[in-house]
């Protein structure tokens, strides 16, 4: 905190001598800024405060467009209710809109994890609209007797209001990133699928063998997870789109014109092209943090079903030589500092990582929409940061795991196979034959001696080489098939 301050009073010092410093005032006192800065005042006391995270809020684009299309729809509402002359309204409109195109993003600078519950946010960005918006109307920046942050771009607005509305669609709109990812990994599972149809494996319960599958049958059922898991975010996401704006401060829409709260949505609606509604009950939706812990369990069911995958990636490619060795998952960068020729599963590993930290992402979502207390939630920017980070985190994964790990695996067909072939698992295709009891007696002979099931059954004479080929042919047993009684 004492280098950030250190920082800003020097830039500021730099700046006097020249005239390039402006100065503006809030309900503490004055303070002078940059003057090209397009944020204010009260930004920058949030930045000396909140040096916490190191993680801004223009790190998250679709948290600024979301604040950006919030502040649009409040200026469309309020013009056309005669509660905003239609110049400073334009004005909002051309701000929010350059927002959009990536414009000024620089310059929302508050870190994410705050006190105050999101008002650092809200007026960050009402700040820059403003400050953008007075130069787009002629003015200097600072000249809030124009164009003011909380009088024009936050009026019939709170930051109760704006502030989760906002998160909300932030997330939804990364939830649409993450799950664009997580289809293309479905895809390059089921593609690896098609690939292994052919390949006759040792299945495994427990981590002992159990009965032959074909590996295309084991990427098929990860494919089935990822699909399972972007259905999830799907449908979690839709109820992201239920909003309090309009409700203000507590949800009792205070300062609001009649009428605002409704128009309001229907504008974000309009210009975001999503199906946006209003909350059944603005109170509630105010202070009850649900929707977030609902996206947030939802987040976490993907992770787990992730990071499955991944301990499995890695525990298939052991080896090479005294592990499991059944696949080669593409080699990315030497393993070791000391043992020559060592390659490790490192991208299993990164995104297994990314996995844990999702799980934790969720108890922490959840402690803080537990915090919530009477009329408002002063713990949803942790909520927001771990959301949108958590996205992020998890569509960074989906692309790493698709392009530098999935698509690239190859199978060692014929070392499966011969790992079929020496496997007491197979005895289990005997049992309808022979019953449980001699079947498990040959398995304990196999294990104690060495030898095959087939070599044993036919010293026994249990059943013919014809039978027993038929009983064991690998290929047989992927799939059910009919037994005589």
């Amino acid at each position: 905190m004492r280098a950030v301050s250190a920082q800003l009073s020097a830039a500021i010092a730099a700046q006097r001598p020249l005239g390039g410093i402006r100065t503006e005032h809030d309900s503490l006192g004055t303070r002078e800024l940059p003057a090209e800065a397009y944020y204010g005042v009260q930004t920058l006391r949030a930045v000396e405060n909140f040096q916490i995270s190191g993680i801004k809020l223009r790190k998250f684009g679709h948290l600024v467009n979301a604040l950006a299309h919030v502040k649009k729809a409040a200026a469309l509402a309020n013009a056309e209710l005669g509660s905003l002359a239609q110049p400073k309204a334009d004005a909002i409109v051309a701000a929010c809109d350059e927002l959009l195109t990536g414009h000024l993003r620089e310059n929302f600078i508050v870190d994410m994890v705050q006190g105050g519950a999101g008002t650092s946010t809200n007026m960050n960005a009402n700040e820059v609209i403003a400050n953008r918006g007075l130069e787009l109307m002629g003015h200097r920046k600072g000249e809030y007797q124009y164009l003011h942050p909380n009088d024009d771009v936050n009026r019939s607005q709170s930051t109760n209001d704006v502030y989760p509305t906002s998160v909300k669609l932030g997330v939804y709109l990364s939830l649409q990133d993450a799950s664009a990812a997580l289809v293309e990994l479905q895809n390059a599972l089921r593609a690896k699928a098609v690939e292994f149809a052919d390949v006759i494996k040792m299945g495994r319960t427990q981590l002992q063998d159990a009965v032959p599958m074909t590996l295309g049958q084991e990427f098929g059922a990860y494919a089935v997870m990822i699909g399972e898991a972007v259905n999830h975010l799907r449908r979690i996401g839709g109820d992201l789109l239920a909003v309090n704006m309009g409700g203000t401060a507590i949800g009792t829409g205070i300062t609001s014109p009649p009428g605002y709260a409704d128009l309001v949505t229907v504008k974000l609606a309009e210009i975001t092209g999503l199906p946006i509604v209003q909350a059944e009950n603005l109170v509630e939706a105010t202070q009850d943090s649900g929707d977030f812990v609902a996206v947030s369990a939802t987040l976490k069911r993907a992770a787990v079903q992730l990071s499955k995958i991944c301990n499995d990636l890695r525990l298939l490619s052991s080896g090479p030589r005294a592990g499991l060795g059944e696949i080669n998952l593409p080699a990315m960068q030497p393993g070791s500092s000391i043992m020559p020729g060592k390659v490790n599963p490192v991208i299993p590993e990164v995104v297994s990582q990314v996995c844990f930290q999702l799980i934790g992402y969720d108890m922490t979502v959840t402690m803080a929409a537990e915090a919530s207390q009477l009329e408002l939630n002063m713990a949803e920017p942790i909520m927001a940061h771990d959301l949108m980070m958590g996205t992020m985190m998890l569509r960074n994964a989906a692309v790493t795991l698709t392009s530098r790990c999935i698509t690239g695996i190859t199978a060692n067909r014929e070392h499966c196979r011969d790992l079929v072939a020496h496997s007491i698992g197979l005895v289990t295709a005997l049992v309808p034959t022979l019953g449980y009891e001699q079947s498990a007696a040959i398995a304990k002979e196999a294990l104690e001696s060495g030898g095959s099931v087939y070599d044993l059954v036919l010293e026994r004479g249990a059943l013919t080489k014809a039978e027993l080929d038929d009983l064991l042919s690998p290929e047989k047993m992927t799939a059910p098939r009919s037994w005589p009684l």
